[in-house]
């Protein structure tokens, strides 16, 4: 994990922010508080991995939705899955199915869908009505852009910390991330979506590098860190 920037101005450090947040590598994440909140799982590794509660998936395409990751996930027989109809499609249990602009409550925490979607790329298009998600738990807002371009959408949205991707080719790349961070209202930003199948750490290096907010640069759990 390396801490590329300064202390929050609002009273909480780059790493209080951050704590708790594991990255498995790509989009993949794990959320660790007064509950545990996996986000599009895949390639995790065998664990020990702490039980899901709650699983969000962002799209259907299989390196966000895995369900031979999802079956490696203690308590995931009991686990809540939210994720759009395309993904639930792709797994055989029931699912709670939102669209863009839906918010519910799922296990005490307030989930929200946001658009994510492509300006200038076929792969997301936004008729797909793919999402990113916003969790609010423990007095903190996690948004996860999904897979994504810099899209209007983003001006102006209240989150404590931001995963952006990074990589270019399926989504925006550093430098067009870096301006979406400053359409936020954030406090820190994450950089994801490289490392594995398209991008690598120089594209979230030179993320850091021109991000208007706090970033912080996490070492995947599935490369051997020591989050259990």
């Amino acid at each position: 994990m390396v801490d590329n920037s300064r202390a929050s101005s609002r009273g909480s450090s780059v790493g209080d922010l951050a704590a708790g947040i594991d990255w498995f590598g790509h989009s993949s994440f794990r959320v660790r508080g007064s509950r545990t909140v996996y986000i599009d799982p895949w390639r995790i590794g065998p664990g020990p991995h702490a039980p899901a509660d709650l699983v969000l998936i962002t799209h259907p395409h299989a390196d966000h939705c895995s369900p031979s990751d999802l079956a490696r996930l203690p308590g995931i027989e009991n686990a809540e899955i939210v994720t759009v109809a395309d993904a639930s499609r792709k797994l055989a249990r029931s699912c709670k199915v939102i669209e863009p602009g839906d918010r519910i409550t799922v296990r005490g925490l307030d989930i929200a869908a946001v658009p994510a979607y492509n300006l200038d790329k076929p792969h997301h298009p936004r008729s797909n009505r793919w999402i990113g998600f916003l969790v609010e738990m423990d007095g903190r807002t996690i948004y996860h852009a999904g897979d994504t371009d810099r899209i209007p959408e983003m001006k102006g949205l209240a989150c404590d910390v931001a995963l952006l991707p990074v990589s270019g080719v399926y989504v925006m790349n550093a430098e067009e991330a870096a301006l979406a961070a400053g359409d936020l209202k954030a406090r820190l930003a994450i950089p994801m979506h490289h490392g594995s199948l398209v991008g690598n750490d120089s594209d979230a290096k030179r993320f850091a590098d021109r991000c208007p907010i706090p970033t912080m640069l996490l070492t995947s759990a599935a490369r051997g860190s020591p989050h259990g």
